[in-house]
């Protein structure tokens, strides 16, 4: 049966889709034999995540606390900043800044409460005062994290739970500041080492300028556009002012966050509590690891001890996959009749249960996979009590080759 979760995020799904533009939805929906879609070929865009809120932690035992609670490893947040990544600073690039980190919270038996991106705010030496002649002396809270909306309340809570006699300060800013996603289009297919191929060219006459180039990816507070941690082919994200947009959103190119949504879906990349069960999940399972979520160097923190035994196992038999409904021709189906989460998916040779469904927007989704799974054919996969559908599986292009069908996880 359909968990109540489920059933509530399905119901915000559908209002999404509502939202959204119904020719460019179906268009990015139908994901074409060679996987390239109108994500890909029509970006880039931007969207304004409405489903993300953001948190402030400022204090002296900031770090040390959070290093206690979260799986990846704070410490390069307590680093002085590396050497000067821009030459020419401007009043909308700090001289020096440290890129986000992708994380998440667990309880005591290692399932999966919250995710977070995790920002540190450049120092205020480091930046220009409004005339671009001294450090700024504005204030600004020393850490962000952008978290599940929906979940906000608990996250705070678990935090403040687990502060103690911590000199740390815990604010909801979600009302002041937002989250952005620009995604799509060349963002897709830039190397790791590249630039952004939409601010190489800022400049006089389109020529190369550093200054320019650095200026128009942030704003005069501090706020920047970050690479994705999780990986390159998501594009950036930032935190900007809840009260106007950020720079280098153009006005025909901003679009629904159902957008990203299924970018995420096409890439294999779940997000938030709603698609990562919380107390249930195991983060390995959904591919944290390889989302540079986790790190198997730091020390202890809260649910640790699943998380090394099974890596040190290398043994993980299910995982999160794409997947496409289609019909018994391999074409596409009537949306509107597809099975929605918490469908499960049989290997109709045998009966057996191979997986199950965790977020569905139109034809496309998410599932939970055995491996040994991965590499049948559409034809021997269908959804239980449900006729005329079949499952096809895509094997995201970021995962290692040692992810086998006997379940090894090197």
């Amino acid at each position: 049966m359909t968990s109540l979760w489920s059933r509530i995020y399905t119901r915000k799904l559908q209002s999404l889709c509502k939202r959204a533009e119904p020719t460019c939805l179906r268009h990015i929906c139908s994901i074409h034999e060679d996987e390239r879609s109108d994500i890909k070929e029509r970006g880039p865009f931007a969207s304004k995540l409405k489903t993300r809120g953001v948190v402030s932690i400022q204090g002296d035992d900031t770090f040390r606390f959070l290093q206690g609670l979260v799986t990846n490893d704070m410490r390069r947040f307590e680093q002085e900043p590396p050497p000067p990544q821009v030459a020419t600073p401007t009043l909308n690039q700090p001289v020096a800044f440290v890129e986000p980190l992708y994380t998440a919270l667990l309880n005591p038996q290692g399932r999966f409460l919250f995710d977070a991106f995790i920002y540190r705010l450049p120092a205020k030496d480091h930046r220009l005062n409004q005339f671009g002649s001294a450090p700024n002396s504005n204030g600004t809270p020393l850490l962000l994290c952008d978290i599940d909306a929906d979940t906000a309340d608990e996250f705070l809570e678990h935090l403040k739970k687990h502060r103690l006699r911590s000199k740390v300060g815990i604010e909801d800013m979600s009302k002041e500041l937002c989250v952005w996603q620009r995604y799509g289009g060349s963002l897709m297919q830039e190397s790791q080492n590249c630039g952004n191929a939409e601010v190489k060219s800022s400049g006089w006459g389109a020529a190369s300028d550093p200054a320019a180039q650095a200026s128009v990816e942030g704003d005069n507070e501090g706020y920047l556009w970050f690479k994705d941690p999780r990986n390159r082919a998501l594009g950036y994200r930032g935190i900007f002012p809840s009260e106007r947009i950020p720079p280098l959103v153009e006005a025909d190119k901003e679009v629904d966050e159902i957008y990203y949504l299924l970018m995420r879906l096409e890439l294999g990349v779940a997000e938030g509590c709603n698609e990562i069960q919380k107390e249930k999940a195991i983060p390995l399972e959904y591919n944290l690891e390889w989302l540079n979520a986790i790190s198997f160097e730091k020390g202890c923190y809260v649910g640790q001890e699943l998380i090394a035994r099974t890596h040190n196992r290398g043994v993980v038999r299910k995982r999160i996959m794409p997947f496409k409904f289609v019909n018994d021709s391999g074409g596409d189906v009537d949306q509107g009749s597809v099975p929605g989460a918490g469908a499960e998916i049989l290997d109709i040779r045998n009966g057996k249960k191979v997986g199950d469904v965790t977020t569905v927007v139109g034809s496309r989704g998410l599932g939970m996979i055995r491996l040994e799974a991965a590499h049948m054919d559409m034809s021997q996969l269908a959804v239980k009590d449900v006729t005329g559908f079949h499952v096809k599986l895509f094997k995201p292009t970021w995962w290692p080759a040692n992810w086998s069908p006997d379940g090894y996880n090197g």
